[in-house]
This record gives structure tokens, C-alpha cells and sequence, in this order.
């Protein structure tokens, strides 16, 4: 497992009382931007989750370490008990809920798209080679439409896929596509309609650390009722990303 600690120190007063931890270890994957990502300038991990992880933690009086692990292996390492929380972009669904529990989201359910080089057909969305990073809700739903999935182990290598041609499209969040399409001046383009996944994105927690969960959900309850989460949120994905009423 491909693990790196990122150590970070909070100006916290000391663990919650009701959590046995003294260091609550926050997993993330570091590759997903701009919900979490390696910072080339610091070597650190960075990011829409690094900030608001950070902030819960904060607010919490938490100190917290983050993890970085691979997207493939990220829930098995949280239940195995490698870190305690995982804040890497994954949405809530039912069948993660049979193996791992959430907070409350905290972004709201979001488009996921797809993307092709440009004058490729929208039909190839449902009847051609699909790329999805493996273990997605995204790779998920092309597995039940009638086009052929196409997995990969990080969303970078999806992209590198339709480049060199191995694939017609790609499906992911639009918000880390969208960076591709703007930056790839006209070789990448939106293809057919946005898709809606998941209850949005959560805190997973292994199923037993009902105290952890509740502290995160205090939180962000918190932060939603302030204006905070927002605030952040139009930071990191701008103004047309959903927010919290």
C-alpha cells in the first residue's frame, strides 16, 4: 500500500473527551482535484477536503494526521484500521453503507459528465468504450448502461486513455473534468448530458465510531448553518457549484 503521513498540527485544546483517539487519522487519495490533490509546490496534500478537513478538525479540537492511500484500497484500509476517516471525494451510496458509515454530506450530489475529443458522436456515451476510474459511481453506471467500461486505477490515467485513443470517453465528476476541457484548447468537449450520482459526498467512518461520526456531523452542521462550507465550496469549485441553504 502506497502510503505517505502528512503530518499537521492544529491549534486545538486537546481530543474530545468522548473520542478514545488521541490523533484522528484522516485518509485521503491526493489525486482528485480540487478536492484533494498534492500540492507540487509543498509536497503537501491540498485541496477543497485538505481545507475543510482541517477546519472540522479545528473547530473540533481534534489534532489530525492525513493519510494518503490509493483509491482502490481506500475503504478496506479504513475498515482494516489504517486512519480513521475518509475525505476523498466519495460519494454516499448504498452499497458503501453496507460496509462503512458517512457523515451528513458535505457537498451536495453533483454532476458527473463526459468527455471526448472533440466531433466524437454523443451516442458513444451509451454504446461505446466508457473509462471510469474503478471503484466509482461512475464506473458503476456505465457498467449498467449498455456501453463497455473501461476501468482505471487513478482519473488521470482515464484521461491519458481517450487521448491515445484506447477509449471514446470518459465519465467522472464534472468538476475535476471540467479543468481538462478549458485547459485543452478544443481537444476535449462536454459530450451529451450531465449525469446526477450518489446523496452526495461524505466523512466515511469504519461502522463502529459512532462518536467520531457524530463529532464531524456537529461540525458541519455547524458550518452549514454559518455560511462557512459555502463559502468554501464556491472557493474550490465556483460560483455554480450547489450549496447548503
Amino acid at each position: 500500500m502506497k502510503k505517505l503521513i502528512l503530518g499537521l498540527s492544529l491549534a486545538a485544546f486537546g481530543a474530545s473527551a468522548a473520542l478514545a483517539q488521541d490523533v484522528v487519522r484522516m485518509g485521503s487519495e491526493g489525486a482528485y482535484p480540487p478536492y484533494n490533490f498534492i500540492n507540487d509546490a509543498t509536497g503537501e496534500l491540498d485541496g477543497f477536503e485538505r481545507e475543510l478537513g482541517d477546519e472540522i478538525c479545528a473547530r473540533a479540537g481534534l489534532t489530525c494526521e492525513w493519510v494518503i492511500n490509493d483509491w482502490d484500497t481506500i475503504i478496506p484500509n479504513l475498515v482494516s484500521g489504517n486512519y480513521d476517516t475518509i475525505m476523498a471525494g466519495m460519494s454516499i451510496t448504498d452499497a458503501r453503507k453496507e460496509v462503512i458509515s458517512f457523515s451528513q454530506n458535505y457537498l451536495q450530489p453533483e454532476p458527473s459528465a463526459f468527455i471526448a475529443l472533440a466531433g466524437t458522436d454523443a451516442s458513444v456515451t451509451m454504446s461505446g468504450v466508457v473509462a471510469a476510474q474503478s471503484g466509482t459511481i461512475q464506473a458503476g453506471y456505465i457498467a449498467e448502461s449498455d456501453a463497455d467500461l473501461l476501468e482505471f486505477p487513478t482519473p488521470d490515467e482515464t484521461i491519458a486513455a481517450l487521448r491515445n485513443g484506447e477509449v471514446d470517453a470518459v465519465l467522472a465528476d464534472k468538476a475535476f473534468l471540467d479543468p481538462y476541457v478549458t485547459d485543452s484548447a478544443g481537444e476535449l468537449v462536454f459530450l451529451g448530458d450531465d449525469v446526477l450520482l450518489g446523496d452526495g459526498i461524505g466523512v466515511g467512518t469504519r461502522q463502529s465510531d459512532d462518536e467520531l461520526r457524530a463529532t464531524f456531523d456537529g461540525v458541519i452542521t455547524e458550518m452549514k448553518a454559518d455560511g462557512s462550507l459555502n463559502a468554501m465550496i464556491t472557493k474550490w469549485f465556483g460560483e455554480d457549484q450547489p450549496l447548503f441553504e
